[in-house]
């Protein structure tokens, strides 16, 4: 597989949020279906299997997500992750096509049908649950099945006019396979989210704004522009910072609060002794931008 070259998008969106200074890593992965560009601390990953979707079975576009993740994760130059699509689709999901032919995952006994599951796309979930920076989802047309669960899995949400979702597992005489029923819940809360998986029915991009699974909509246009306006936004604060807040807000789904509350003592005595926490005392008190290291 050629490997794709990094996206277009930072022509036209320079100067927005942030300076135009250029940051990018020497050590990006090699992906395979997808390109990944890092600029001003932002990263975009975008999946470019347009002939099949994006679908997330049949490519290579899971193994692409999880190298991304783990990446990021060990870059101290990235602060925040967009993901979208390149063409008509955010996602479809599986590929439906793969599943008439019995290939690939849909072959097998159970048990080895379920073990591919487990080391297949469940590293997925189990990835960007563990990523250690804000993952913004630039939904840019349809997530289907396991493409929307991909969108669900991210901390915040965009998603053009176009945008359409839909949990259609069940459409297929399907369960979601990869952790939908435990991230769609947490977003929505349990009886929407039960109607949706119940039925499987695809929603608009407008009625998800109203649901809460996106946090705007916007002209097809103007996508990736405003994405990048939030992420830069987001990234010009303390990396350090940034890093501990994202982990104390995954940590909070699975925590009692006491202990919850010593975790944050520990995180924020850790924050104190930053030189970032003290330039930005600093810059705030003398009125003025602060820059910071990540030290």
């Amino acid at each position: 597989m050629t490997i794709k070259k990094s996206p277009p998008f930072f022509d036209s969106i320079r100067g927005i949020g942030m300076n135009t200074e250029t940051e990018k890593s020497l050590d990006l992965p090699q992906l395979q279906d997808s390109a990944l560009s890092l600029e001003n601390r932002v990263a975009i990953l975008t999946m470019q299997r347009d002939d099949v979707r994006n679908a997330l079975t049949g490519t290579s576009l899971v193994n692409d997500i999880v190298t991304t993740v783990a990446w990021a994760n060990c870059e101290p130059k990235a602060s925040v992750l967009i993901i979208t699509g390149e063409g008509s689709a955010f996602s479809s999901g599986g590929n439906v096509k793969d599943m008439q032919d019995r290939s690939d995952i849909f072959r097998g006994s159970p048990i080895q049908i379920q073990e591919q599951y487990r080391r297949g796309i469940q590293q997925l979930p189990l990835a960007l649950h563990s990523l250690e920076i804000p993952v913004i989802a630039a939904v840019n047309g349809a997530a289907i099945g396991a493409g929307f669960d991909l969108a669900c899995m991210c901390d915040i949400r965009i998603a053009s006019t176009r945008a359409q979702v839909s949990e259609a597992f069940i459409n297929l005489g399907l369960t979601p396979g990869d952790g939908g029923a435990w991230f769609m819940q947490r977003l929505i809360g349990y009886q929407k989210a039960a109607e949706l998986t119940f039925t499987g029915r695809t929603v608009s991009a407008d009625e998800a704004l109203t649901l809460g699974i996106f946090l705007e909509v916007v002209e097809p246009d103007a996508l990736i522009p405003r994405v990048f306006d939030l992420a830069f936004q987001i990234a010009d604060k303390p990396p350090q910072s940034l890093r501990l807040t994202k982990r104390l807000m995954k940590i909070a789904q699975r925590s009692e609060l006491p202990d919850f509350l010593d975790l944050c003592a520990g995180f924020q005595s850790m924050a104190h002794y930053t030189e970032d926490h003290l330039e930005a005392v600093n810059a705030f008190l003398e009125k003025r931008s602060a820059t910071f290291k990540g030290k």
